[in-house]
């Protein structure tokens, strides 16, 4: 998994506690402790898929597009890291039986991990994650 899924999973957290206000990428980006530049990358991505809408200029920022319940952990999931479970063989050795089939064996493995983890994502929404920050 990568930190593009931590870092949407935290920005529409985040969002989603300020409905009617406007947040800009470097109050998410401090909320998050991580440079403007990689949240605006994030924010980017949300946009593209609808979740959520900017305004550019004085007063402008970024505000959730849907309900907190309709977010899906598991479409997160999907958008920012699908496929990033699989280890990486890199070196393949042709001449021996664990080197040639080692990746295939692997991504067997991996990929009916994924499903069932992606199927356990699927019981969660930003709206769960929103109960678990408030009650630590």
């Amino acid at each position: 998994m990568n930190s593009e899924f931590t870092l949407a999973v935290h920005s529409l957290t985040y969002l989603s506690l300020l409905p009617e206000k406007m947040s800009t990428s470097d109050c998410l980006a401090e909320s998050a402790s991580v440079h403007p530049v990689r949240i605006r990358k994030v924010l980017s991505m949300l946009k593209k898929n609808g979740y959520i809408a900017s305004k550019e200029g004085a007063g402008g920022g970024f505000m959730l597009k849907k309900n907190p319940h309709e977010i899906s952990i598991k479409d997160i999931y999907t958008m920012t890291s699908q496929g990033t479970l699989k280890p990486k063989c890199k070196n393949i050795n042709e001449h021996c039986i664990v080197g040639a089939n080692m990746q295939i064996a692997l991504n067997d493995i991996f990929s009916e991990a994924e499903k069932h983890f992606s199927e356990f994502l699927g019981q969660y929404t930003i709206e769960d994650v929103i109960n678990k920050v408030k009650a630590p």
